[in-house]
């Protein structure tokens, strides 16, 4: 088995792997890269892959830094089943469209300076029309369910508990005689959450592939986070200042992180 890592690597966005084992070419996650303009311009970018050699995909949940670019690899020949949580699916089918609104908009204003400027105009990266018709080649699954790709490639979706349908994958592959356990985190939430469950315990694997954004802190419980969260509305409120919340949860916004 061979992982190439071709985002989230030494950074937090772009989430895409190609895998290739039991003869087979796959992915796991094809995020958008967002954030700084360096990173954004990599959307455009050539795939380091054909997507007409993919034989499927996994993906492990539905924020765009992990399935923005999925209408781009449809749209550049890939036509094979993506598997993903049904969650995940009814997510993508609102958030994948919405992402091609974005991409329609933010390029119509980057042509009218590109014409000023005596540019040549660019396409936008996908619309939303072109992000609908990709959703025809997702497969949902459910959770704990082991589903057989082909003879020697199983798959299982696990809880990861970061937002509704995200999953820790566990990956099965036996090449000569040898079966090999790798598992993909995605993006991992935490314990004790009120609206979601905690991720799964994955008891074994060979190889690890793990999300790390928050690993070199230490993290603080969830009683001294509501302190604190109170302590500061308190000290807003008696100063006579404004409170503004904003959910992070699933934005419209690409141009964030989510």
């Amino acid at each position: 088995m061979k992982i190439t890592f071709l985002g989230a690597t030494r950074t937090v966005t772009g989430s895409n792997f190609l895998v290739e084992a039991c003869g087979k070419k796959f992915l796991v996650d094809c995020g958008m890269w967002q954030g700084k303009a360096e990173y954004e311009n990599q959307n455009a970018e050539e795939f380091e892959f054909n997507p007409t050699d993919i034989d499927f995909m996994l993906l492990t949940h539905a924020h765009i830094d992990h399935s923005g670019r999925i209408p781009k690899l449809y749209n550049e020949g890939f036509k094979n089943k993506i598997y993903a949580h049904k969650a995940t699916c009814d997510l993508c089918a609102l958030m994948l469209p919405d992402s091609g609104h974005i991409q329609e908009m933010e390029n119509e204003w980057k042509n009218k300076k590109r014409k000023r400027k005596g540019e040549t105009e660019r396409a936008p990266l996908y619309t939303a029309e072109e992000a609908a018709r990709s959703l025809e080649i997702f497969e949902p699954v459910q959770y704990d369910q082991i589903i057989e790709i082909t003879e020697d490639i199983h798959v299982r979706f696990n809880d990861a508990g970061h937002m509704l349908g995200s999953s820790i994958i566990e990956l099965w592959t036996k090449e000569d005689g040898k079966e090999t356990k790798t598992v993909f985190t995605g993006d991992l939430g935490n314990n004790d959450i009120p609206l979601l469950d905690s991720p799964t315990m994955i008891e074994s694997a060979d190889y690890l592939v793990m999300e790390s954004t928050y690993g070199s802190r230490f993290h603080l419980r969830n009683d001294e986070k509501a302190e604190m969260f109170l302590d500061i509305v308190s000290e807003t409120l008696d100063k006579g200042g404004s409170v503004v919340i904003p959910s992070f949860a699933v934005r419209k916004n690409t141009r964030n992180l989510i």
